[in-house]
């Protein structure tokens, strides 16, 4: 149709009056598939062109807006390599003129003609001979009109705080303002606020159609900032409303009220060879609290690693036990939870009770026994890792889920676990630190808990960042520490020697290292290509002391704990993302020895790389160090956002808008806890967008 009859915001951009196929197409790579998307469009940035500079009044080091006519233009082939091009133009107004400057657009010559209108923004600067000069503006050609300044009252090019969209393919800023504004104008009186009317006037909100003009086409700088705060209140407050409504749907249901006094668990405290830290008790009386009420437990336990996060899962699953209940922890890898599994054995040994590991190595035979024991309710204490959401595992009494290293897995096979009993209580735990909004972000609808302190006689590793050049002094620093009886790991990022990269991989450095460098100590290879029974047998072996430098790639990253392990060498650290590193620091610094956490760099680092790897050498802080991972890498870097069903936002920002998040979360909670069902009438609206967003969540 050529023009918008019907007035349908889920109109597809490509019959739009302007738009096409073809530019349909371009939208498309920007996720614009409907009338109602573009409208949702967000400027990346704006121009003042309420305020054009003339150029006479130029001040070096101004951001400016500059608007003129193309007097002349000129190429030039420069002598220095990493620049192949330059492209100059002379722009002049009434007042003066000044050169603007382009680097490898040879292109520019078919497109600034002499005479064109021209707005450009840019820094001014100094150039070589003295004289001011535009680095790389921005810039724009303007019609006839635009250029004589006969602007017409409804131009959204000129003559107003204009918006900068991203742009990909053909698109160019003219089509993207020209078409909102027209969508804009023609789609206003049927845009209607999802968020309660109490909640526009608790904050002075303007309208949603307002909102959505003032943030394409501001009538001031404030009015856009106001636009936008209420925009991302509200992609915050649907999104907490959703999971607040999935959290009440769970806690109204009918769980398990367990007992938790029991001689068992007072002799299991009193057998303990140390003393919880007092985040460790506050975090247990938490979980005490939720067990003993008849609603369901859904808890985060966050901490550090090496924080102590598994003793209070030991006490979690007695408490489960003593009430006649089963408990199931699911790791990521069978390394970890063989190693769960033996740290449970060796904690429960003096107990009755019955610990089983449900893995893949395991013969057909002694599985199927171990799935007639646990459907029978013998074995109290089951670990596995995906292995336990299989349809043959039946459980007589799931009473408590424990999730360890929640980030590794999705939300259906947390999901999946949970169903297999009756409303169980839910422990989340993970050793990767999630900065508060993303806490509350992806875990919304959990009660969360920190351990935040490390127990008596575990220091942090010394953390140092070293080149090629201090190898050597490197090696000889290892060799007296091996001397001395402590282990080391050397981590490299690859297996195999890769062409593209100069990396040192994991198999023949480790052949290298053995032959060549520690020829009087025993060494071995480690990578996740290996088979289950080699790893595990590596592995035992070096907790036993049989191997004093174990070669690896990241599969140390999760579960591996040998407190005598004193350093750790990662070679490319550059290679490795934040937290990876701190992931893999987490392995060692275990026992009572100092220990060295060592990073080998390669040449010309990126600037992102030199970044992360400051941060890293600051702090042992996990906490710190993730957030300055998000601000990094953002939501959707740091942690898959698909898996865990979050959409991603167009306004907000996980990082920026912590405070507004934290206000949305609260308003949003609190309408669910006095209208869960959102059957009022002032909800309504709500029900439906919300109830689509919980099925997302199931992702």
């Amino acid at each position: 149709m050529n023009d918008i009859n019907s007035k349908d915001l889920d109109t597809p951009v490509q019959y739009i009056k302007g738009v096409g196929p073809k530019r349909a197409s371009c939208l498309k790579n920007l996720n614009i598939i409907t009338v109602q998307d573009m409208i949702f469009f967000p400027p990346r940035d704006y121009d003042d062109r309420k305020h054009i500079i003339p150029i006479k009044n130029l001040a070096i080091g101004q951001k400016v807006v500059i608007h003129g006519k193309v007097i002349s233009t000129g190429e030039y082939i420069p002598h220095r390599s990493n620049i192949r091009h330059i492209f100059k133009a002379i722009i002049g107004d009434n007042t003066g003129f000044v050169e603007a400057v382009w680097f490898n657009q040879p292109y520019l010559k078919d497109v600034l003609k002499k005479n064109s209108g021209i707005v450009m923004v840019g820094k001014i600067e100094l150039n070589k001979f003295h004289r001011p000069e535009i680095n790389s503006p921005e810039y724009e050609i303007l019609d006839e009109d635009e250029e004589s300044g006969d602007v017409p009252h409804d131009n959204v090019n000129m003559g107003r705080i204009v918006p900068i969209y991203p742009l990909t393919g053909s698109l160019t800023q003219k089509f993207f303002r020209k078409t909102i504004f027209l969508l804009l104008s023609q789609f206003t009186n049927i845009i209607s606020d999802v968020l309660p009317a109490d909640i526009i006037q608790k904050y002075s909100f303007l309208s949603l159609s307002k909102a959505l003009y003032e943030i394409h086409f501001p009538s001031s700088f404030d009015q856009m900032k106001k636009s936008r705060e209420r925009m991302i209140y509200e992609e915050f407050f649907l999104l907490e409303l959703a999971l607040g409504k999935r959290r009440a749907g769970i806690k109204v249901s009918p769980g398990i009220s367990f007992s938790v006094q029991s001689p068992l668990i007072t002799g299991f405290s009193q057998s303990l060879p140390f003393s919880l830290t007092d985040s460790q008790k506050k975090v247990l009386d938490e979980i005490l609290a939720d067990m003993k009420s008849p609603r369901p437990m859904l808890r985060l336990l966050q901490g550090d690693v090496g924080s102590g996060k598994t003793i209070i899962a030991v006490f979690s699953m007695l408490i489960a036990c003593t009430n006649d209940y089963q408990s199931a922890i699911m790791a990521p890898t069978e390394i970890l939870a063989e190693q769960h599994y033996r740290t449970l054995c060796n904690l429960l040994l003096n107990t009755p009770i019955k610990v089983a590991l449900l893995a893949g190595k395991i013969k057909k035979k002694e599985k199927d026994l171990l799935y007639q024991q646990i459907q029978r309710g013998e074995i109290k204490i089951i670990v596995g890792t995906q292995a336990l959401i299989q349809e043959k595992v039946i459980f007589n009494k799931l009473g408590l889920i424990i999730i360890d290293e929640q980030h590794r897995f999705g939300v259906v096979q947390r999901n999946k676990l949970a169903q297999k009993g009756l409303n169980p209580d839910t422990l989340v735990m993970t050793a990767t630190p999630i900065p508060r909004t993303l806490a509350i972000t992806l875990y919304g609808d959990m009660d969360v808990s920190i351990i935040n302190e490390l127990p008596p006689g575990r220091t942090p590793p010394l953390t140092r960042w070293s080149n090629e050049s201090k190898r050597n002094i490197i090696y000889d620093f290892m060799r007296k520490e091996i001397t001395l009886g402590r282990q080391v790991y050397i981590v490299y990022p690859l297996i195999d020697e890769s062409e593209k990269m100069d990396l040192k991989a994991a198999t023949i450095m480790a052949e290298h290292l053995s032959r060549d460098i520690f020829p009087e100590f025993k060494a071995a290879l480690l990578h996740s290509k290996m088979k289950t029974l080699q790893k595990e047998q590596i592995m035992r072996d070096f907790k036993e002391n049989k191997i004093s430098i174990l070669v690896s790639t990241t599969v140390i990253e999760v579960g591996i704990d040998v407190p005598n392990a004193s350093i750790m060498l990662i070679e490319h650290a550059e290679r490795f993302g934040l937290a990876q590193l701190h992931q893999l620091r987490g392995r060692i610094g275990r026992g009572s020895y100092k220990s060295y956490c060592i990073l080998l760099t390669g040449k010309n680092l990126s600037e992102e790389s030199i970044l992360r790897l400051k941060i890293f050498t600051s702090t042992a802080d996990g906490f710190k160090i993730a957030e300055e991972d998000l601000l990094i890498r953002g939501p959707g870097e740091f942690v898959g956002t698909r898996q865990h069903g979050i959409p991603e936002f167009k306004f907000a920002n996980l990082v920026r808008d912590g405070d507004i998040l934290s206000k949305a979360r609260r308003d949003a909670f609190e309408i669910i806890n006095n209208d869960i069902d959102l059957s009022s009438a002032s909800n309504l609206p709500l029900k439906k967008i919300i109830n689509t967003r919980l099925k997302d969540f199931s992702v």
